[in-house]
Formats: structure tokens, sequence, C-alpha cells
């Protein structure tokens, strides 16, 4: 073995702790980065084979009725590979043993057994025979949720029909990987499911005999998808079509976009802080090593070592940290990657695991983590390569310093001869400052950051279950009814109070810019369901004009006053100019508002309602239920209790797990940052902490010097790290945020103090366990070191 390399193995036995610590840093760059990414594409590439194999749709379309006859025209078009028809629509399903009334979407089977189109995947059992009306297959998680299996039975009402049914198989669909009802914001698997019939059930129950009401397509290679969906929009017009739409509105689709979006976020705006902070760690160790070392660089020069080789010499170090860094990263983040995407997997349904990171995320992770090592010593290693030998074997001179403006306001304050040791320090190796305040405020971002989520969920609760929706359950109708209704709703028991509301499809057009949406008619005076303003107060809907969600505003491109136009996509069906009356902040969902009043007289109809808001007394909710379920004009019926229960379940099976995880590796960076400052400090300082003792100062005095001047930086680094924080904020609510669902910008005093406190904590155990070496320092020897 090479003497330098010899010397390079005792050297880093002598700082293997030090070199550990940011290669754990590193590390946790790149697990993020190997994490997100990885998970990202596999993800991907699972949903795209689940897709493609079982012929997921390109176009979908809801229309009221038409023959079968007309799929013939719309396979005619130009760009269409193949159609189907299907009969489907909402169903209110009666579990034996469930007191409250569940919901489903009831799909039809065409008469070969198998629909051309997304084609379900049968986990247990079999498809439902054409010819047997009673028979049905639910999907996967409302069986796990209620416990059927094959051979159960159940009934439903089936268009106003009680109907008993027989569960034949469970089945999964690339349809409804994501399974939302009407008006829900989360999975509710318990009490919203899918149901396949029949199409000669469906059509029957449905009085759709040789029709239709449901359309999808796939496209042809190199087909616009635009010009279809113009075409079968032209074609279902006459028929009651509510206008077709692509991949990108299919409710299902667009929520694993935005899960794919959050994980693209994540590894853009974490890794690069990781990164830069192992950067500067690995500058602060290997630049204390080569003051050290600086006699026996010079040796080395002198007897025929030539300057590349003592540069390579501490090159291989940082090339040593990066590597164990990238292979911990690499580790730690493949497994993890591979145990989110089985969670991704479970959550959204899909038939089996691909997990592909990728070779090319490894590739990009390692290069960015050894680039990172290396220029991070790069400046250290210029130091080292720089002098002469006979300069770099003569001890450097000593610094001269002058009494000034710290001195007289030290004395001036009567600090004590510690404390301003520690301030001379820090005026005069601002640098070494410099880092360790940049590394904490770093740490303190990240925590920030972490739990700022926890901040905004909160906001998203309080303005959707308290200050918006008051009301305690929301009836959703089978078809729209006179707005008479409201009183027939309070002839229902334990209702108190009823709020009709009327929901259309329209499509909103600004310049090039459309958007399929619900509009909403609203009573101007609506208690129960109220619009909220950007502050978060109640907003009464203006007498004319439309209210849009912000993110939908900023989707079209328009601003309160701005003309926009308004197709309305169902009966009477007509095209108008609306002004755009107010913008509004929506966490959740992206409608378009109107006041009813207004709506009706725009269109020239009585007022209607196809939903219904109510507050209810919860000691009558038994025989609510029980009325529901005989009510053939319910639909659903939703409970906003089991909303937000089923809500804050997912939060807190998904988000406090991903919160701890990342809040840890914040504190890690505080290790890392405040271990190795500590440590080069007691290296540096050895001989004035010794002569202390000798002088009679106590070990808690002397340590006072260690501690302090390290948890006052950690101090100073805290306001820094909270601006650089709400940053990080900015940006994770940004990339976050979905057509879904919006993230809003807000973080607590009591986000601030967390991480303030779990900083302050997590250094002052780091320089602590540095504070143990010092009562183990041989005075004599460190006396003796300097000379």
């Amino acid at each position: 073995m090479r003497t330098l390399d010899r010397k390079l193995l005792r050297d880093l036995r002598q700082i293997w702790v030090q070199c550990l610590a940011i290669a754990l840093v590193l590390g946790c760059g790149i697990m993020v980065l190997i994490l997100s990414t990885g998970t990202q594409r596999s993800l991907e590439a699972t949903r795209a084979a689940y897709y493609e194999q079982n012929r997921f749709a390109d176009v979908f379309a809801t229309l009221t009725r038409a023959p079968r006859s007309l799929l013939a025209e719309i396979a005619r078009l130009d760009g269409v590979a193949r159609v189907e028809g299907r009969v489907v629509f909402t169903a209110m399903v009666d579990l034996e043993g469930k007191p409250e009334p569940a919901s489903a979407i009831v799909v039809s089977i065409p008469p070969s057994g198998e629909p051309v189109l997304n084609v379900p995947v049968v986990r247990h059992g079999r498809m439902p025979r054409p010819d047997h009306l009673e028979e049905v297959a639910v999907s996967e998680a409302f069986a796990e949720a209620n416990g059927l299996r094959p051979g159960d039975h159940f009934r439903a009402v089936l268009n106003g029909q009680m109907r008993p049914l027989r569960v034949t198989g469970v089945v999964i669909s690339p349809e409804y990987i994501y399974t939302v009802g009407s008006g829900a914001i989360e999975p509710d698997d318990e009490n919203f499911g899918i149901l396949w019939l029949s199409e000669r059930a469906a059509a029957s129950a449905k009085d759709l005999s040789g029709a239709f009401n449901d359309l999808t397509l796939t496209l042809a290679r190199g087909a616009e998808e635009r010009a279809v969906i113009a075409g079968v929009d032209r074609i279902l017009a006459p028929y009651g079509g509510t206008g077709a739409y692509g991949r990108d509105r299919q409710p299902s689709n667009i929520f694993i976009e935005g899960e794919l979006k959050q994980l693209g976020t994540m590894a853009t705006v974490l890794p690069p802080i990781f990164l830069a902070v192992s950067a500067v760690l690995v500058n602060m160790v290997l630049g204390r090593l080569v003051a050290l070392d600086r006699a026996q660089i010079g040796l080395f020069k002198a007897i025929g070592y030539k300057t590349w080789a003592v540069s390579t010499h501490y090159t291989k170090m940082t090339v040593g940290i990066g590597l164990v860094g990238i292979l911990l990263g690499w580790g730690f983040g493949w497994l993890l990657g591979h145990g989110l995407t089985e969670i991704y997997t479970r959550y959204f349904r899909f038939p089996s695991l691909l997990y592909r990171p990728g070779a090319a995320p490894m590739a990009i992770s390692g290069l960015l983590g050894m680039a990172t090592t290396v220029l991070g010593g790069l400046s250290a290693v210029r130091a080292a390569t720089r002098l002469a030998p006979a300069v770099a074997m003569s001890p450097p001179a000593p610094p001269v310093y002058n009494r000034g403006w710290l001195d007289r306001l030290g004395g001036l304050l009567r600090f004590r001869q510690t404390t301003m040791m520690i301030l001379r320090s820090l005026v005069r190796w601002p640098w070494r400052a410099a880092v360790t305040l940049f590394g904490v405020s770093g740490s303190v971002a990240v925590l920030v950051a972490s739990f700022f989520t926890f901040d905004a969920i909160d906001l998203i609760l309080e303005e959707l279950f308290e200050r918006a929706n008051r009301q305690d359950a929301t009836v959703t109708l089978a078809r729209p009814v006179n707005s008479r209704a409201e009183l027939d709703a309070l002839a229902l028991p334990g209702v108190m109070v009823a709020e009709g509301l009327y929901a259309v499809p329209v499509r909103l057009v600004s310049g090039t810019e459309s958007r399929l949406v619900s509009l909403q008619g609203r009573a101007q005076d609506a208690r129960l369901s109220r619009l909220l303003d950007n502050d978060g107060e109640a907003l009464e809907i203006p007498a004319t004009g439309l209210v849009l969600a912000a993110g939908l505003a900023e989707g079209l491109g328009v601003r309160p006053g701005d003309r926009i136009r308004v197709d309305l996509l169902s009966a009477p069906r007509g095209t108008w100019e609306i002004p755009v009356s107010a913008v509004i902040r929506q966490s959740l969902g992206q409608d378009a508002y109107m006041n009813g009043e207004a709506f009706f007289r725009l269109i020239g109809q009585a007022p209607q309602v196809n939903m219904l808001h109510l507050a209810i007394d919860r000691n009558a909710l038994s025989e609510l239920q029980a009325e529901v379920q005989e009510t053939p004009t319910i639909a659903r019926f939703t409970l906003w209790s089991d909303i937000r229960r089923q809500f804050e379940d997912t939060l807190d099976e998904s988000l406090v797990t991903m919160t701890v995880i990342f809040a840890s590796l914040g504190m890690l960076i505080t290790i890392g940052v405040v271990y190795n400052a500590a440590r080069i400090q007691l290296a540096e300082r050895a001989y004035e902490l010794a002569s202390l003792r000798v002088l009679g100062f106590r070990r808690s005095e002397v340590a006072y010097v260690l501690v302090a001047e390290q948890m006052l930086l950690t101090l100073i680094a805290i306001p820094v790290g909270w601006l650089v924080g709400y940053g990080f904020c900015m940006l994770m609510a940004e990339g976050f945020s979905t057509e879904v669902v919006t993230i809003p910008v807000v973080v607590t005093r009591r986000t601030y103090a967390v991480a303030a406190l779990l900083v302050i904590s997590t250094a002052l155990a780091s320089v602590l366990v540095v504070r143990r070496r010092l009562d183990r320092i041989d005075i004599v020897h460190s006396l003796k070191q300097k000379e």
C-alpha cells in the first residue's frame, strides 16, 4: 500500500464519526431523490401497464339517452379506434346489518360478458352472466370495507325499484382506481362503491333497453383529441350530452396525476438542501484536516511527491465520503421507495406492483452526490497544493489581534472572559460561523416545511367542515325536482333545516382556454353551505355574475369584471356571456357558482333542485336513514361526519408518517452540522481550553466556551431558517396543489416554535456529546501540542 493511502486510512480512523455524519446527510438527499423519483417512475409504469392491458378509454362522455345505432356513427369519426356505449347510473345500496344507506355507481356489462374498454380485473369469483339479472360484481374496496364475498346477497334501489342482488365477483377497474362519490372529497369505501350488472339488468332498471347514457372510446394513433371530442359533442348534443372530456378530466386519473406531481415536487425542493449542507460540511472538515497537515504536506512535496499526488490524496477522502453517502442513499431510497409504491398500489387498487426506479435516477443521484463532495472539498484541496514546500513546513504566521469595538463593548457590559472568547471567535472567524449558520438554518427550514402541512390541513378542515359546510348531511337526488322539495325534506324524520341547490354541467370558455365544471345555482341567503371569501369569511353570492374558485379562474385566465362564455350542457342547453363577479379561495374542488334566482331567470326555467343540504337531529338519524332507503328519488345520502372522519383517517395514515420521516431528516442536518463544528472547534482550541483549566477555571466554565458558541449560532440561525422555511412552504404549496386540491400557504406560530425547539434540543444533544470529549483532554499534551 502506498504511503499516502496508509495516511488516508489513519486520517479516516481518526475522524470517521465526522465523515459518517457527512455521509448520512448526503445519503438523506440521495434517499429523498431516489424515493420520490423512483416511486414516481414506478407509479407511472404501473399505471401505464394497467391502462394498456385493460384498455382504459381516452375519451368519456355522459348523456341522457341515445339509441345504440348512434355508436356506429361515432365510430366513423376520424381518430376513433374503439367505442363502447354503456348504461351508468347511481343507486342506493341496502346492506344487512348496516343502518346507514350506501350508494354506488352501476355500470353495465355488454352481452358478450366482457367490456370492450375499461376491462375489470377479477380478484375473486367471476363476472355476472349476461342472462342472470340478479348477479352483480362489486369493487374490491367496497367489498373489503363491508365484508362482501362471492355468494353474498344484498338489496339495491335501482331507479326507484328495490332489487335483490347476489355477488358473483370482486373486481377492480382502471376507470375507478380512485373511487370518490359525487360531492365527496375522499374515498369512502364503506359507503360508496361500484357495481357491475349485466346490460340487460341495468337497461331494464333504467328503462334504457336498446339505448345508452354513457360513452367511452379510445383514439387511433396520431389522432387529435380535441377534434374527436368536438365531433362527439356534436353528435351527442341532441341526446343530452353533457360534454366529452379526455383522461386529463377523468376523476380517477386526476387524483393519480396529483400524486405524481407531488412526488415530483418532493424531488425538486428537498434534495438540494441536503446536498448543499453536505458540501459545506465536507469543506469544513477537510479544511481543518489540511490546516493540521500543513507541515506534512510541505514534507511530502519536499521529498518529491508531485502536486497532483497530494491533491489526489485529499480528493480520495471526499470520494470515500461521497461513496458511503451514495450507497446509503441508494439502499434506503430503494427500500423506502418500494414500500411507498406498495402503499400506493393498495391505495389506488392497482392489480400488481411494478417497482422500477430506473437507472437514470440512480446515475443522476450518484453523479450529484459525488460532485457535491468533490466540489465541497475543492477549495481545501487547492489550499493543500498551493503552498511551496518551505512555506508549508514553516508554522503559519500567528494572527495579530487588536483591541476593537467588540472588546470595548464587552468591557462596558462587563462580559466574562469566557463570553468574550466566544464573541471574538465569531468575529475573527466569520466563515466558520457562517457555515454553522447555513447548516442549522437549512435544518430549521426543512422542519418548518415538514410541519407546515399540518397547518394547511387544519385550515382546510376548519374552512371545509366548520365555516363553509355546516350541514349534517347532503342528499343527492336521482333527478331534478321542483324547489318545493325543500319543504318535503322538512317532513323527513329529524330534519330541522333544508337548503336546496341546483348543480349542472357547463363548459366555461375564455379565449383558447376551456374547462368542464359543475355550475351550482345557490340561494343568496344560504346558511348551511356557504362560500368563503379570501379572508375565510362568509360571502354573499352576488345578485348577478359568476363566482369562480381561484384555481379555476387562474386556469381560464380571468379576473373579476371579465366576461366568460358559459355553455350549458344539459336541458335547456344554451350559451351565454356572463361576467365574473368574484374569485374565491377554495381548497377542495374547482366549481363555479351563481345566484340561483339569476341562473333560472337566465335559462328561462322555474327553480329546481337536485341536491339538498340538511341540518338534522342526530337522535333521529336512524329513522332518517331508514326513510331515505325507502325513498326512490334519493340517489345518495352523505353524512358530513363520515366525510370528515374518512378525510382525517387518510391524513393520519399518510401525512403523519411522511412528516416524521422528513422531520427526522431535518434533525439529522442539525446533528451533522453542530457535531462537526463542535469537534473542529474542540480540536482547534484545545490549547486555549487546556490553558483555562491550568488557570483555575472549572470544567463547567471551560465547557461553556464550547457549548455556548454552538448554541448561540443555533439561536441566530433559527430566524433565518424560519424565513427560508416559509419560502420552501410556498414552493411546496404550489407543487402539491392540483386541480382538485389547493394547498393554502399558512404557517402558524406553533410550527415555528416546534421547529425551533427540535433544532435547539438536537443541537444541544450534539454539542454535549462533544463536550464529553472535553473532559478527557490531556492538559499537558494539549499545551505541548501548540509548541
